[in-house]
């Protein structure tokens, strides 16, 4: 059985290799992806504490459950910039991306 300290730990490192992807990656798409591994690590924390700290109820479930809903929305906006900024730049590179004209 894990403990709560494995979780985190756990938790942590996929919210760490998220910010790493955030700064290092180029791409919108590996951009978006890196977003989603923060979230997921949020997720496990909210679960891990509700599994250890309050056994009982599902507020940690119940959190979860909203970070799947924002994760969702927030890749179907990001998904829709990504197709405009490809149909008019022809590139998902951020670096070639300097501006966005309406």
């Amino acid at each position: 059985m894990m403990s709560l300290t494995s979780y985190l730990v756990l938790a942590a490192l996929l919210f760490l290799l998220g910010v790493f992807g955030v700064i290092e990656r180029r791409n919108l798409v590996g951009l978006m992806i890196s977003i989603e591994l923060m979230l997921n690590s949020a997720s496990i924390n909210f679960m891990a504490f509700n599994h250890f700290l309050f056994p009982g109820t599902v507020t940690g479930q119940i959190m979860t459950l909203f970070v799947i809903g924002l994760a969702a929305a927030e890749a179907t906006l990001f998904l829709a910039i990504v197709f405009a900024v490809y149909r008019h730049y022809r590139s998902i590179n951020v670096e070639q991306v300097d501006h966005l004209r309406g």
